[in-house]
């Protein structure tokens, strides 16, 4: 929901549970044209942003981020 509302541009958001279930460990992956003309370090710093809140109860989180081809 969160990553809905910080990147209405995007045209792909998918979240993992990969913690084996108890909800600590996440891989996103979000293509949006935010992105666009922008660093990989860059997109990952925005979705650190968009998440400030919610990272802080996470273990890890592994962020792939693209732009609409």
């Amino acid at each position: 929901r969160v990553l809905r509302e910080k990147f209405p541009r995007a045209s792909a958001i998918k979240v993992v549970d990969i913690s084996g279930g108890c909800g600590a460990m996440y891989e996103i992956h979000i293509e949006s044209e935010d992105f666009r003309e922008k660093r990989t370090v860059q997109q990952h710093q925005m979705v650190n942003q968009a998440l400030s809140e919610e990272i802080k109860s996470m273990h890890g989180l592994r962020i792939f981020t693209s732009t609409p081809k």
